[in-house]
């Protein structure tokens, strides 16, 4: 692992398409309206059955501030009432959702995504902890992954204590940059020392780890000036990192039509930032893990990764990828056995659904036997940079290399660049693929030539 990535500036070029970031496999592009709450209520009973452990994502809309460059599902606004009847609706649905499934049901992780969920207050955010732990089975010994996404501007030193009462012992920090003119641009005025106390805070409270958001291809970005921020973060020492290629689409996301696409560093100018950037993080001991996150060696991922049990879900690359994952709130996504679903990313709608006693479950997807073949083997390639050919075989029952003949030659074409090394029992992804590990997986993509892939950020 030490010689875990290898920088390639003509293979990068040649290989840096549009394509998914396969936090699922069929993509969330392959949802569609006949999956409903029948479907749902059937996954559940067959989670109930198995007494198949959970991970819980409760998304809260809100923000207070618009960050121009921002593509989650959000609802702006200054009003803290707003998120009452919001809150009101929520708990419906983890009554609704809960009761089809059986105490017994450990939940092993819990993430508080948004938006901003600090937003809540603070009896708000005692409120809905209340709520989920009288339908849900929280552990309470510390042992669970229990994450939220902070905002340091939304948080200080009591908002913290209260996170850790609740039982709380990850969190996630945007930072984005610290460059004053790059905050400016994208409006998220955010000060060194407004992060740096809340991870002082997290750090007192003892929290379990800490990971910083941060964000290349921004306007006014430089290599320079975001390798000082890089460097300013190293010197905070989080436990993970993620780094963000910004995707700049505001035909699709109208905040980035805020952005003047002429302060907008160049292709050649974000590929010296990611550069420069992995090089920084790794002088600092930290690991590639994949897909834009890097992680201190005795990071659980980083463990989980050298142990080939690393595993990725909409919730990104984790360890509880064997966990029946339920989504709460507008627009989050579950993904319980071969089912992925999705509640409206409406908010009204999302609230009058539930107003009548109904879930606001509106699109998702059944996997198919093949997409479950693929689903495995593009898990393998994008958590572990390899995959055994016997191992898929055992699996599925199939002899790989006569399932996947048609792509063959692509995939010799790959070995032949020097993405990966091919033979008949196993393909590792090389130092210098690992970067491009999505366009890997993309080929064995079966609904890729049929999408539209201005829907996609680019590899790097």
């Amino acid at each position: 692992m030490l010689d875990a990535i290898r920088w390639d500036t003509d293979l990068i070029r040649r290989y840096d398409l549009a394509g998914p970031r396969y936090t699922s496999y069929p993509t969330a592009v392959q949802f569609n309206s006949q999956v409903g709450t029948f479907d749902l209520f059937h996954a559940l009973r067959d989670s109930r059955k198995a007494l198949r452990p959970l991970s819980l994502y409760v998304h809260v809309p809100f923000c207070a501030n618009i960050c121009y460059y921002c593509a989650c599902n959000k609802v702006i606004t200054k009003d803290r009432g707003r998120a009452l009847p919001y809150l009101q609706r929520l708990e419906q649905e983890i009554q609704l959702i809960a009761c089809h499934l059986d105490p017994a049901q450990k939940v092993e992780q819990l993430h508080f995504g948004g938006g901003t969920p600090t937003f809540l207050s603070h009896d708000e955010l005692r409120q809905l902890m209340a709520h989920l732990r009288k339908h849900f089975n929280l552990l309470d010994d510390d042992s669970g992954d229990y994450g939220i996404e902070i905002d340091p501007r939304e948080a200080d030193w009591s908002t913290m204590g209260l996170l850790r009462e609740l039982g709380f012992n990850r969190v996630s920090i945007g930072l984005q940059d610290l460059d004053p003119a790059v905050q400016r641009a994208v409006n998220r005025l955010q000060s060194l020392e407004e992060t740096r106390a809340v991870i002082d805070a997290a750090r007192t409270l003892q929290f379990r780890s800490i990971n910083i958001d941060l964000i290349y291809g921004l306007p006014k970005q430089t290599p320079d000036n975001f390798a000082r921020t890089v460097e300013e973060v190293i010197s905070l020492q989080p436990d993970r990192l993620s780094v963000f290629n910004y995707a700049h689409l505001p035909e699709r996301f109208m905040p980035q039509r805020r952005i003047n696409g002429n302060e907008l560093p160049s292709p050649t100018q974000k590929l010296e930032m990611l550069q420069r950037t992995i090089e920084q993080l790794t002088a600092a001991g930290y690991r590639y893990i994949g897909m834009d996150h890097f992680a201190l060696p005795d990071d659980e991922l980083a463990i989980a990764q050298e142990e080939s049990t690393l595993q990725r879900n909409f919730q990104g690359y984790t360890t509880h990828g064997h966990c029946d994952l339920i989504g709460l709130g507008v627009s989050a996504i579950s993904q319980i056995g071969d089912l992925y679903c999705q509640n409206s990313s409406d908010l009204n709608h999302y609230q009058n659904t539930l107003a009548s006693a109904q879930l606001a479950t509106s699109r998702g997807l059944v996997c198919n036997a093949d997409d479950r073949l693929r689903r495995a083997v593009i898990q393998q390639l994008i958590c572990n940079f390899s995959l055994d050919f016997a191992e898929i075989e055992r699996e599925f029952n199939i002899d790989f290399q006569g399932y996947f003949c048609a792509l063959w030659p692509q995939l010799q074409g790959m070995a032949k660049d020097g993405l990966i090394e091919l033979d008949r029992e196993r393909i590792n992804v090389l130092p210098a693929g690992r970067l491009l590990v999505r366009s890997v997986c993309m080929v064995f993509d079966a609904y890729l030539e049929q999408q539209n892939r201005q829907r996609f950020s680019r590899v790097i």
